[in-house]
């Protein structure tokens, strides 16, 4: 990490001194031998002559008011990028003390060890140490929680459609726009910046806890954003010099060697941000978008047009003619490539033919966009729901594209960044000012040993989950705090899988578990004995054993609600397996060693030995040799990979039956599914809505109407309650989100009143206008009376 920073230093030095020597200390016209040079010894021109003298290109230099300006931008952001090298380099410091005193992993032993070897060895310093003298242990969801802090809030915002990403365009139509500098001022403006919403790395500021002075807070982000879209107007031009400078020095010889690499596809930014679990890391992310990447090529490619294809065949052969005879000189006479542009001509012609195949599609390949795009479900784990059963459609092409777009298409967006990103702030962002105090105050806990985390990233399913995915009757959340896209479920599975070692709450250990069960059961087509509570690991893994070596045993797989849904979630689940075992690459290693049986033997050999300990098996990379650690981390790694893809299938297609006979409520068609209500039969119109879906909208504040004198008793056993009693994890809070009156759970006599709230951006049902003249409520009159919606959680 120390290397690189400086290569980056040196590399920001070398782009603008080398651009500023290109622009003003060259004789363009010796280079090109528009000039004649006079030499006394020889006649050849040598590249030292195409320099001009130090007094002229300094005399340039100083004439040159846009370069000074440049240069003095230049160096201040410089200086600044040198003092945070130094700030770094003593955290980089007390890092490489912390893994070699506390964790006793030597430098040498950190990059072959795995995340889950470093958590586990945190996990046991907190017992012996106290590292952390809040709470007596650190739990696994502590610690992502401590790295993933702001991220989580991101992937929250981008669920809950708050951040202003989606346009529609007169030409484009729907777009996404969401680049590294977008980004990077969205952090600015959150978490970081000077006047942000958090005061340092694990608080958010007090008085954004309460909601009394909403209004005012709302006002003064406008104003910061307003100055901060200003800024990064007036800083524009210099901006996108270095991007131009940065996108010509980085991609020129990769264009040159590779032309075909622009046509490459690659996951967007805001893919990554849509397609995130709460609580995933960096390198997890990436390795579940890498397994998806060949799948998700493969179905852009199907979408190739028939018309665009003949023009490149022809164009391609025209070019391809024109390149032979030019190499065919070459060879009978080298002096061709003396003769003028011959060289540019060969270059041109050769990155034409390349850009042209990359329109050709291969004639073996297989139109089948429904099962390729099930591959991409197995891997990405989110998708709208209209995707499913219109894979062949160009509506669901376009919008996929928005997630998995061209290479080209982000280096361009990148260059424009410098001059959207200012309209995006000024006249977007700023609007949503009092959404996002809101969201920051309502969706805000503070956990006992981590600080201020997102609410959404305790993955708590009463709080935040969602009825249409598998949370009906175990979920009091509104819309307003549920999670869209089935985020938490999914987050949670992902976590616990990844995670064996986490102990969650009884209600959620009770969905996980009977989610489990529920999936085993049905793949292997036997009813299950064990109680879902007493799940053994065996099970899942025998479910993954059975996907890689075949898909009989999943074709047993029923529901009982509908026998014509039953054959299509089998289906759905035996294409997932068969394509993860194709895509799978531990199934090759697997077969190589022998079978999977040796295999199985090996992890539940080493699952039996750590058992005792208490320690994951995942965690374990020794053996009898070191290349055995690794592969039984590897086998055991894939298992979890594969069994996270078999869940999100199963949860997909339950969310998919269960839309069959109710109205969707997804973001992405709701327009759609409002409109076809009317097909809804008579029979599911009969039946009454639970109460947990009758949600009502209104403002997204919420009010609180308490007896007499019974808010300091309230807070006074909400401390108590915080501080004195034991939780199974950080994750059972004390939160109160839901909607309706409540009773105050400890007792006070305190009646809690939640107002309902308007859903943000993005969830105004068709012809609701945005009102954007804030009227205050009359709960509002005094800051001091309105509780604060930050909740302890132990």
């Amino acid at each position: 990490m120390l290397l690189g920073e400086i290569f980056e230093l040196v590399q920001l030095l070398f782009v603008v001194g080398f651009t500023v020597f290109l622009a003003n200390c060259v004789d363009y016209d010796v280079l090109f031998a528009n000039k004649f040079v006079n030499h006394t010894d020889s006649s050849k021109v040598t590249l030292p002559d195409a320099f001009l003298p130090v007094d002229v290109c300094s005399a340039r230099i100083r004439n040159n008011a846009f370069v000074i300006f440049v240069l003095i931008i230049s160096g201040v952001f410089w200086l600044h990028r040198l003092f945070k090298f130094i700030y770094n380099v003593c955290c980089y410091w007390e890092i490489r003390s912390f893994y070699i005193n506390a964790l006793k992993m030597t430098m040498s032993e950190l990059p072959y060890a795995t995340w889950q070897e470093v958590q586990a060895r945190i996990v046991e310093i907190q017992k012996e140490h106290q590292i952390c003298i809040h709470k007596k242990e650190l739990t696994e969801l502590d610690i992502y929680h401590r790295i993933l802090r702001f991220k989580n809030y991101m992937v929250a915002m981008v669920n809950k459609s708050l951040l202003p990403v989606r346009f529609r365009l007169p030409v484009l139509g729907e777009y996404v726009f969401y680049t590294r500098g977008l980004k990077y001022n969205f952090e600015l403006i959150f978490f970081w910046g000077p006047g942000s919403l958090f005061e340092n790395e694990w608080s958010l500021k007090q008085e954004y806890k309460r909601g009394g002075n909403r209004l005012e807070l709302a006002d003064r982000l406008a104003s910061r954003i307003l100055w901060i879209g200003i800024a990064n107007l007036l800083l524009c031009p210099v901006i996108l010099v270095w991007q131009i400078l940065y996108a010509f020095f980085s991609y020129t010889e990769v264009i040159k060697r590779e032309p075909g690499s622009l046509g490459a596809r690659c996951w967007s930014l805001y893919g990554r941000c849509y397609l995130r679990h709460f609580n995933e890391l960096d390198h997890e992310l990436m390795s579940r978008l890498s397994k998806g990447y060949k799948a998700a090529s493969k179905y852009m490619n199907c979408f190739l047009s028939p018309l665009l294809t003949v023009v490149a065949k022809n164009v391609a052969f025209f070019a391809g003619s024109l390149l032979a005879v030019l190499i065919a000189l070459t060879i009978y006479d080298e002096d061709v490539l003396a003769v003028e542009h011959v060289l540019s001509s060969i270059t041109l012609l050769g990155v034409c033919i390349t850009i042209c195949r990359s329109f050709i599609p291969d004639k073996h390949m297989v139109f089948c966009p429904e099962q390729l795009l099930r591959v991409i479900l197995a891997h990405i784990h989110y998708m709208p729901d209209h995707w499913q059963g219109n894979a062949h459609r160009y509506e669901t092409r376009d919008q996929f594209s928005q997630l998995f777009q061209y290479k080209a298409v982000f280096i361009l967006e990148e260059l424009l960044s410098p001059v959207v990103t200012p309209i995006i702030l000024i006249f977007c962002l700023r609007r949503k000012s009092l959404e996002i105090i809101d969201f920051f105050r309502n969706f805000t806990v503070e956990v006992v040993g981590v600080g201020d985390t997102c609410s959404f990233a305790q993955m708590d399913i009463r709080q935040h989950g969602h009825p249409a995915w598998m949370s009906e009757g175990k979920t009091e959340a509104s819309i307003y705090q549920q999670a869209e896209d089935g985020k938490t479920e999914l987050s949670l599975m992902h976590f616990a899988i990844t995670n064996p070692q986490w102990q969650p709450p009884r209600e959620t250990t009770h969905f996980i578990s009977q989610l489990k069960e529920r999936v085993h059961r049905e793949a292997t087509g036997a009813p299950s004995d064990t109680h879902p509570m007493s799940l053994s690991e065996s099970e899942p893994r025998s479910l993954i054993a059975n996907l890689l070596t075949g898909p009989s045993t999943l074709a047993s797989v029923h529901f009982d609600r509908d026998i014509s849904l039953a054959n299509h979630a089998a289906a759905g689940i035996n294409d997932g397996g068969s394509a993860l075992r194709s895509l799978s690459p531990i199934s090759s290693s697997l077969h190589l060693r022998g079978s999977l049986s040796a295999a199985h033997r090996a992890a539940g050999h080493t699952s039996r030995t750590m058992a005792g300990s208490g320690t994951d098996a995942r965690t374990v990379s020794s053996g009898s040799s070191a290349w055995e650690g690794q592969l039984t981390s590897l086998v055991l790694s894939e298992y979890a990979s594969t069994e996270m893809s078999i869940h999100a299938l199963y949860m997909h297609e339950l969310h998919k039956q269960q839309s069959r006979g109710e109205m969707s409520r997804h973001t992405w068609h709701r327009q759609e599914s409002d409109e076809s209500s009317d097909s809804i039969p008579d029979e599911v119109r009969s039946e009454p809505i639970p109460h947990s879906r009758n949600f009502p909208r209104s403002h997204t504040f919420p009010t609180t109407v308490p007896s007499p004198s019974a808010i300091p008793t309230s807070a006074s056993a909400t401390s108590s309650t915080a501080l004195g009693q034991e939780r199974p994890t950080a994750q059972s809070s004390s939160q109160r989100h839901h909607s309706g009156p409540t009773t105050d759970p400890f007792g006070t006599g305190v009646k809690i009143v939640r107002s309902a709230r308007v859903p943000m951006g993005g969830w105004a049902e068709d012809g609701q206008t945005a009102q954007r003249h804030h009227e205050p409520l009359p709960e509002e009159s005094l800051e001091d009376e309105m509780p604060p919606h930050i909740h302890k959680v132990t």
